[in-house]
């Protein structure tokens, strides 16, 4: 995902209305906060315009996770419109992250519209700065197939490497010889290890 420079990047406190207005902020200003509950219908809406099923209730669940500590959700918006997010999942459902107690990425999206203006790279600096807070090192999962390629770069990109246990589908391990169907279901993991201002270590 190639992202422009030109930006500028500010977190700001949750108690801000959900999208500010194009009149007092900058068409080119990148907010992220944490998901509140107006949020919601707004998100789901924008992702049911594009085809996408993202419906409320999957926010209502995330909103309700977070408020319990469960999971983090960081909302981006870009001249005041939701733009994107990513989640924080604290415990991992991939059970070797788990194990190793290793916070996981879930859920990144950047809307089409808003893609190639940076918002990826602010989400996950976000992101991985709430981590390393918390613990050395992030998780994340990907797709295997060509839809998940910028997705794919991106990662590497940022230090990413695999966690050495192969593909999985549908959450187990795939075995040599057998037939699996090539679908969202597949993907890999990787790792980064994170220094206390989330920087690669």
């Amino acid at each position: 995902m190639s992202e422009t420079d030109n930006e500028t990047f500010q977190t700001i406190p949750s108690a801000l209305t959900p999208f500010i207005g194009r009149s007092i902020v900058s068409m080119n200003t990148i907010l992220i906060r944490l998901l509140e509950p107006g949020d919601i219908q707004p998100i789901a809406a924008a992702f049911a315009e594009i085809g996408w099923n993202k419906p409320a209730s999957q926010y209502e669940e995330y909103l309700l996770e977070q408020q319990t500590g469960a999971r983090e959700v960081l909302v981006a918006c870009l001249g005041g419109e939701f733009a994107g997010y990513i989640t924080i999942c604290w415990q991992s459902h991939y059970l070797p992250f788990r194990a190793a107690n290793i916070p996981e990425l879930v859920d990144f999206n950047v809307l089409p519209g808003f893609r190639s203006q940076g918002i990826g790279t602010k989400l996950m600096d976000e992101a991985e700065q709430r981590v390393a807070a918390a613990s050395p090192m992030v998780g994340i999962g990907v797709g295997m197939t060509a839809d998940y390629g910028n997705a794919q770069r991106m990662y590497a990109q940022r230090g990413y490497i695999p966690d050495g246990r192969g593909l999985l589908y549908e959450g187990y391990q795939v075995i040599y010889g057998k037939l699996i169907t090539v679908d969202d279901d597949l993907c890999m993991y990787f790792t980064k290890k994170l220094s206390p201002l989330g920087t690669t270590g």
